[in-house]
C-alpha cells in the first residue's frame, strides 16, 4: 500500500517524540503558522488524545465532541466533515479530543489497522502543501498510523541528558516502519528545542546530536522562551501572540530552512532522474 493522495502532491510530516514535554506540539503548531504565513495552504492533524494542539489554536472542547481525528478513525465521519479552520488563513485543523485515547483499543482487531490514517488521507479531496501530524508522546498504533501515513518524520529534540538515548530508539522505530510498512519514509530532519545557549550541558547535546547525524540536524534552534509558554493560554500560537519574540522568530527561520531544503532536494532528485 502507498500514500497516494488524491488532492495532489501535498507533503506529509509526522511530527514524533515518544518523550513528552519536548516542545513537540509547540513546534506543530508554530511551524504550521509559519508555513501558512508563506501562503502555503496547511493541514494540521491533532492526533493526541491530549488535544493540545487543537487548544493551541483556541479550537473549544465542546466543539471537538464528535466532531474529532477520532470518528474519523473508526469510520463514523469524512475527514472533510471534522476540517475545522482556524483563524489563521491557510491553516487548517483536524481537533482531537479525550475520545481519541479509545482508538488504540478500539482499533486493534481491525484489518491492516496501520494503514487506516492512509488511507483517510488518500481520499481527503481537500488539496494541502503541508500536511503536519501532531502524534501523541508515545509508539502506540496512532503513531504507527502517522509513520506510515507520513512521506517524512521531523524530530523536535529537547536538549537534555537523554536525549540522544530516546533519539536512538525513535530512529530505530523509524527504520523498522521504512522496512516494514512504509518504505518511503523518511527523516525529515531533528529540531533542537528548549535551547539554552548559556547552559553546557545544552552545548553538549547539540555537539553530540551534530556529530552523529551532521545534515539531519537543523541549523535553527528553538530557544526556552517565555512568549512560547504563554501563547497556548491565550488560544493562539506564539508567532501571532508576539511574532517579535525570540520564539516566534525561530520559528519563522526553521521554516524558511525547511523550504530551502526542500528546494535543495528536489533539485538533487531532478539531477538524479536526468543522469539515470
Amino acid at each position: 500500500m502507498k500514500l497516494n493522495i488524491a488532492s495532489g502532491n501535498s507533503k506529509v510530516i509526522a511530527m514524533v517524540n515518544q518523550k513528552g514535554g519536548v516542545g513537540k506540539t509547540t513546534t506543530a503548531i508554530n511551524l504550521a503558522t509559519a508555513l501558512s504565513a508563506t501562503r502555503k495552504k496547511v493541514l494540521l492533524i491533532d492526533l493526541d488524545p491530549q488535544g493540545n494542539a487543537s487548544t493551541g489554536f483556541g479550537i473549544e472542547t465542546k466543539l471537538r465532541k464528535n466532531n474529532s481525528i477520532y470518528e474519523v478513525l473508526v469510520g463514523i465521519k469524512s475527514i472533510v466533515n471534522v476540517v475545522t479552520p482556524t483563524k489563521i488563513p491557510g491553516l487548517d485543523i483536524v481537533p482531537a479530543g479525550v475520545s481519541l485515547s479509545a482508538a488504540e483499543i478500539e482499533l486493534v482487531g481491525v484489518t491492516s489497522r496501520e494503514f487506516i490514517l492512509m488511507n483517510v488521507l488518500n481520499n481527503l479531496p481537500i488539496k494541502y502543501d503541508y500536511i503536519l501530524i501532531d502524534c501523541p508522546p508515545s509508539l502506540g498504533l496512532l503513531t504507527l498510523n502517522a509513520l506510515v501515513a507520513a512521506q517524512s518524520v521531523m524530530i523536535p529534540l529537547q536538549c537534555e541528558f537523554f536525549a540522544l538515548e530516546g533519539l536512538s530508539h525513535l530512529l530505530r522505530t523509524v527504520s523498522l516502519v521504512k522496512k516494514k510498512l512504509n518504505p518511503e519514509l523518511s527523516i525529515h530532519g531533528i529540531v533542537l528545542t528548549m535551547y539554552d545557549k548559556r547552559n553546557k550541558l545544552t552545548q553538549q547535546v547539540e555537539f553530540d546530536v551534530r556529530s552523529h547525524l551532521g545534515d539531519d540536524v537543523y541549523k535553527t534552534v528553538i530557544p526556552r522562551n517565555v512568549k512560547i509558554s504563554e501563547a497556548p493560554s491565550h488560544g493562539q500560537p506564539a508567532i501571532i501572540y508576539d511574532y517579535k519574540s525570540a520564539g516566534s522568530m525561530a520559528y519563522l527561520h526553521l521554516a524558511k530552512e525547511m523550504l530551502h531544503r526542500e528546494k535543495h532536494m528536489s533539485v538533487v532528485v531532478e539531477m538524479e532522474s536526468v543522469a539515470s
